[in-house]
């Protein structure tokens, strides 16, 4: 037994543990906060930092991690001896808070500070009670709230909520604050419960219902999308259904958009909801997101793209009842040296929504699968949408069915912002009592994007007749179709071409587009002899000419013949509205036009790069546009505020 003793001391010695693992801590930004780490093993040891992206921390080699708090994050250490060995530290969080850190001790120890403090409250029996206190501390602190003196077991976090409210949860509350350095207390605070005796609010209403839906897939320099046509079509239908007047376009360049932009302001008015919609390419910088156009340039600026922020803006500035602004689209940070768009911002306005497809400095995908293609946000947004229910409870539902879908786990989540002070919803009736001279106008301009050339009826010299007729698939896709209606005695084997003067492009017949987009979007009544899809009519600066060619077999001379008329169907649908020349358009900037050009270089084929795009069967495929100025940076998609009990789903660095 004595000579067994060195050998099983020099087996604990080469075992590698951590006797000390890094802490917790939640500290205002900008603060300088060290994390640190102690481990036992044989010989040296090294270490080795990560962030929460399984990405190396520069410099974190040490056992000591110091670091200028600026954004809630994760870390975690790795330790290895001389016998490649090696143990990981317990996952920590570095939560920042970017609030009044006034009254904070210099220097200050981690003792736990109190930065926010309830506040005392009167509510009604039935309704939410929401208590909130914020702490620095090193760790972070713990939280344990009080009522009347007496510990509530279940509310340990920096908020305590209470869904229901009834006449026992009155009383006097405060909450303890400690880590190992000390503890503190807040002041007590009243909740008073009242009885509502009150008749309920009438429902709230709008004086109009007007939603703009921009679609972009088919960039000039960036990967093409597939999901848009149908996230667009689909949207555009439900929103119908709600009572919107919708106007949907696919494919705009930057002059495009900002013009349907200032059609759709037109619309909105004092009592009215307004939404718009975006799905495409975009990014996210110095705070505001962007909406990349489709000839957007490499590397692109925020002069090439469009202003989230500002449209909202100027959609408060209408006094809208109800703003809603729903993106699917990345947020990944982009050249976060640019300077962004100068915006300056109204006094606090209520009713406003944002719904983000992801979270800040995340990517958002789309599920290309053919004909079912669907950006995975606005799947989950269809599903919902048309529930009467407040417009914030429709994207918690949308949020939490993207939470369960595999295919964006630890990749996408939603994020909601809003300011909704009534409980509006999509659904809401119209009531345009007192505003009818308001919706006469606004019916007038939205009638304008929307107008269908009629259905007309050609008679050839052969004894043919050709009916045309007309549908629109998006407010910039008109599809024309003929169908023979008469024959004649003297023709056999009729069949019917239509083309376009000026000739207009056929998104959906690119190659890589999938034929059941037909099935999918074409709904025609009846069975066509022919069908013609003409895209892109905001462009339209000339009256829209189809020709209509039939084709036929005299039957006494057998010889195949083909008689032609014309039809000017004028500017039909949004090419009445002019949107390739805005009513203030911006300045060019002659340095920039030429880098644009310059950069036209880049990519020697548009139709190359689209093909780059087509991913396989339920493979999901992001909206961030590429850009060449920087190389591909490998950062993580989850959010900021990961719940430490998650960490053990994390995949360890090595």
């Amino acid at each position: 037994m004595t000579g067994s003793r060195p050998n099983l001391c020099r087996i604990m010695i080469a075992e590698l543990f951590i006797v000390c693992h890094p802490v917790s801590v939640c500290v205002p930004v900008n603060q300088r906060v060290t994390l640190s780490v102690r481990a036992e093993g044989t010989g040296i040891l090294s270490y080795q930092w990560f962030t929460d992206n399984e990405k190396e921390v520069l410099g974190g080699t040490q056992a000591d991690l110091t670091i200028t708090a600026k954004k809630t994050q994760l870390y975690v250490c790795r330790v290895n001896d001389n016998y490649c060995n090696y143990v990981f530290s317990d996952w920590v969080k570095v939560k920042v808070l970017d609030i009044d850190k006034s009254g904070l001790p210099v220097p200050w120890q981690g003792e736990p500070h109190i930065a926010v403090n309830p506040k005392s409250q009167t509510v009604r029996k039935g309704k939410k009670l929401t208590l909130c206190c914020l702490a620095f501390g090193i760790p972070t602190p713990n939280y344990q709230w009080y009522r009347n003196g007496q510990l509530l077991h279940d509310m340990t976090s920096d908020t305590l909520q209470i869904n229901y409210t009834t006449a026992e949860h009155e009383g006097s509350y405060l909450c303890s604050i400690s880590n190992v350095l000390e503890e503190r207390w807040t002041e007590p605070v009243n909740v008073d419960i009242v009885q509502t005796d009150q008749p309920p609010a009438a429902a709230p209403t709008a004086t109009d219902k007007v939603a703009l839906l921009i679609g972009n897939l088919n960039y000039s320099y960036h990967p093409a999308l597939m999901a848009p046509i149908m996230d667009v079509h689909e949207l555009a239908n439900h929103l119908q259904q709600l009572g919107f007047r919708v106007v949907s376009l696919l494919d705009l360049t930057r002059e495009e958009m900002l013009a349907a932009i200032e059609k759709f302001l037109q619309l909105l008015d004092r009592g009215v909801y307004g939404l718009f919609y975006y799905a495409g390419h975009g990014y996210e910088c110095a705070g505001r997101n962007y909406l990349v156009a489709v000839d957007a340039p490499q590397p692109y600026q925020p002069e090439n793209c469009v202003c989230v922020q500002r449209v909202m803006l100027s959609m408060q500035q209408r006094r809208t009842a109800l703003s809603v602004i729903l993106l699917d689209t990345c947020r990944k940070w982009y050249n976060q040296d640019c300077i962004p768009s100068s915006i300056t911002p109204l006094q606090p306005s209520g009713n406003t929504v944002y719904g983000y497809a992801t979270c800040e400095d995340a990517e958002a995908f789309e599920v290309q699968d053919g004909g079912k293609s669907t950006g995975i946000f606005t799947k989950y947004l269809n599903k919902h949408i048309l529930q009467a229910e407040r417009v914030t409870h429709i994207l918690e539902k949308v949020s939490e069915d993207l939470g369960r879908d595999p295919l964006v786990t630890g990749k996408q989540a939603v994020e909601i912002k809003h300011t909704l002070k009534e409980p509006r919803s999509f659904a809401d009736p119209v009531r345009t009592t007192g505003h009818t001279k308001e919706l006469h106008l606004r019916d007038a301009c939205w009638r304008q994007a929307n107008a269908l050339p009629r259905k007309k009826r050609l008679t050839f010299q052969c004894g043919v007749e050709v009916e045309i007729s007309f549908s629109a698939l998006f407010s910039n896709v008109l599809v024309a179709f003929a169908t023979v209606k008469k024959k004649s005695h003297t023709t056999q084997d009729c069949s019917v071409t239509l083309s376009s003067i000026p000739v207009m492009q056929d998104i959906f017949s690119d190659p890589g587009r999938s034929e059941d987009l037909d099935s999918l979007l074409f709904r025609s009544s009846g069975n066509p002899d022919s069908t013609l899809r003409l895209c892109a009519l905001q462009g339209l600066k000339e009256s829209l000419v189809i020709k209509v060619d039939l084709h036929y077999t005299h039957t006494d001379s057998k010889l195949r013949l083909t008689e032609s008329q014309q039809m000017d169907v004028g500017k039909p649908l949004v090419a009445s509205c002019k949107l390739y020349r805005r009513s203030n358009p911006a300045p060019k900037d002659k340095k920039h036009e030429g880098a644009s050009a310059q950069s036209m270089g880049i990519i020697s084929s548009t139709r190359a790069l689209r093909h780059q795009t087509v991913a396989g069967q339920g493979r999901p495929f992001t909206r961030k546009a590429e850009c060449a100025a920087k190389g591909a940076v490998t950062r993580g998609n989850e959010p900021e505020e990961n719940d430490e009990n998650e960490l053990r789903d994390f995949a360890l660095p090595q």
